[in-house]
């Protein structure tokens, strides 16, 4: 009997700049180390933390790299016409990109873990148009996003139809991916290095934090501007272009931690700085939330806005509890809520965050992939 042939996987992803998604690309790599992974873009540290298996194309060497966003369109070119023929599994990780519009040979099989069906097209389409977050080039952003959005949406939905099998990142996603894409998916959560902040120092507790980078979507201003009106001490870590606008609503008892004030926190010292606040103030609506299941990984319970990835991992009065709305209101009340809650278990809390461990991806993965291509 002829030995059976292995499995020649590839891997495709947006762009490899840096952030939750890449994540999984990481992660993916590990699985499959021999596999290529293709890409629009790729930074040279993403490229030698995967090994130098990274496959680029003339979009690595766009001349103008801040408008390197706004060329949807050379991606989708670029992404549909990759040769995939010599593959029978093609992983796609996509969300906010054009990824998953490869084109794979029928005898191959197309999974994609989708991040998100892509925000400016679909679900937060006004809230790109009010806020592209460009600076100078926002009125650029809006322009081509006004005249393209139709015929990008068409084919967003085309290139989702040619997918064999989706993986969710969490069950909001997976509701998207039925609304946007009329497709079924499976949820499987993102990995998290859990241990890194499992061992943080368990001290006292004081204050509260927020970290996440300093954009209005992020929805930082509702958290500076609660525990300011209440006197509460609140850590704010990370940079980004509303830093100055945070910096001019803020109370004294909220602090900056970022490049400005020159005192950024390092990746070793995060796990720290999230052990040692009363609750972790999560106020976005955002796809899944990796830093909020760090932060639980920690110990350190959250003040979630009732929306998005949060919802797979808050559980009230045990992991944490809610505000429903995104106003300052909304949150004083959740914070006042708070403080005359018991004690939180800080351990239980850490076993709940292990349910998003590397190990639980990588087997959940492997079983989805061996069903599907049995």
């Amino acid at each position: 009997m002829a030995a059976k042939q292995p499995l020649r996987v590839a891997i495709v992803h947006d762009w490899l700049v840096g952030g939750g998604a890449e994540r999984v690309v990481y992660q993916l790599h590990k699985m499959f180390p021999d596999a290529p992974i293709y890409t629009s873009y790729c930074t040279e540290e993403w490229r030698e933390k995967l090994d130098n298996k990274v496959v680029t194309g003339f979009l690595q060497h766009w001349p103008f790299s801040r408008l390197r966003k706004f060329v949807g369109v050379l991606r989708i070119w670029w992404f549909t016409h990759l040769d995939l023929s010599q593959y029978d599994l093609v992983i796609s990780s996509s969300g906010n990109g054009e990824a998953f519009g490869v084109k794979v040979p029928g005898s191959a099989t197309h999974i994609c873990y989708c991040h998100s069906p892509t925000h400016y097209y679909w679900r937060h389409y006004i809230q790109y148009m009010k806020q592209p977050g460009f600076g100078i080039f926002d009125p650029l952003a809006r322009l081509g996003l006004r005249i393209l959005v139709a015929p990008l949406r068409r084919w967003d939905y085309r290139a989702a139809g040619r997918v064999d099998y989706f993986i969710a990142n969490s069950t909001h996603i997976q509701q998207d991916i039925k609304k946007y894409y009329g497709r079924d998916s499976e949820v499987i959560f993102p990995p998290i290095d859990i241990a890194r902040f499992e061992k943080a120092p368990q001290g006292k507790r004081q204050g509260f934090v927020v970290l996440s980078r300093l954009a209005p979507a992020k929805r930082i201003a509702l958290a500076v501007e609660a525990c300011t009106r209440l006197k509460l001490p609140l850590k704010v870590i990370g940079d980004g272009p509303e830093y100055a606008h945070l910096k001019k609503i803020a109370g004294p008892t909220i602090s900056f931690y970022n490049k400005e004030e020159g005192n950024r926190v390092s990746d070793q010292d995060m796990p720290a700085q999230l052990s040692s606040a009363e609750a972790f103030i999560f106020c976005s609506f955002d796809d899944f939330g990796i830093v909020s299941v760090e932060a639980l990984a920690s110990g350190t319970p959250l003040i979630a806005y009732k929306a998005g990835g949060a919802l797979d991992y808050v559980t009230e009065g045990k992991t944490g509890i809610f505000f429903a709305e995104q106003t300052v209101e909304s949150l004083i009340e959740a914070l006042q809520a708070f403080q005359k809650l018991p004690p939180f278990d800080h351990q239980a809390i850490q076993s709940a965050a292990a349910a998003f461990s590397p190990q639980v991806f990588e087997r959940r993965l492997r079983d989805f992939i061996t069903a599907k291509l049995s």
